[in-house]
C-alpha cells in the first residue's frame, strides 16, 4: 500500500522516490519467489508421501497439512490411480509396489498389530495376529509394511 502511495505521487513529480520504489518492488518480487519455491518444496514432500504411505495418510501427517495441501493430495492420488489402471491391461499396474528391487518374491514377515484376515492371489487367507510370523510374497504385503501392520524379518 505504501508503494502504491509512492508511486502516486512519483507520477505527480516527486521523481527521488523511483528509487525507493523499484528497492520495495524488488523485495516483494524475491518474497515471492521464496513462498513458491517453499510451495513446490511442500508439494514434492506430499507427492513422495503418496509412495512411501500409500493413498491413505497417517492422521499424524495429515494434521500438519492445510486443506488445500490434503486437496491436492486426493487429486493426486485420484490422477495416480487413473493413469496406473489405464496401464498394464485389465488388472492395470501398480506402480507403488517393488519401490526398491527385490531380492526374492516371498520375504517372512512378523505382524505387529492385530489386523484381521489377509487374503493372497491363490485364494489363501490368513489370520494376522499379533507377534505371528509369515512367509508372504513381498508384493502383497509391501503396503502393510509401509502402513506399519507388519515388519520384514531379515
Amino acid at each position: 500500500e505504501r508503494n502504491q502511495a509512492d508511486v502516486s505521487e512519483a507520477k505527480s513529480g516527486r521523481t527521488d522516490l523511483i528509487f525507493l520504489i523499484r528497492y520495495r518492488h524488488c523485495c516483494l518480487l524475491r518474497n515471492q519467489r521464496c513462498l513458491l519455491a517453499y510451495l513446490y518444496d511442500r508439494l514434492l514432500r506430499i507427492r513422495a508421501l503418496r509412495w512411501e504411505y500409500g493413498s491413505v495418510l497417517p492422521n499424524t501427517i495429515q494434521f500438519h497439512m492445510s486443506a488445500e495441501e490434503v486437496e491436492w493430495f486426493n487429486r493426486y492420488k485420484k490422477s495416480l490411480a487413473t493413469y496406473m489402471k489405464s496401464v498394464g491391461g485389465e488388472e492395470g499396474l501398480d506402480l507403488t509396489q517393488d519401490i526398491k528391487p527385490p531380492k526374492s518374491l516371498y520375504i517372512e514377515v512378523r505382524c505387529l498389530r492385530d489386523y484381521g484376515e489377509f487374503e493372497i492371489d491363490d485364494g489363501t487367507t490368513i489370520l494376522l495376529k499379533k507377534n505371528s510370523q509369515h512367509f508372504l510374497p513381498r508384493w502383497k504385503c509391501e503396503q502393510l509394511i509401509r502402513q506399519g501392520v507388519l515388519e520384514h524379518i531379515l
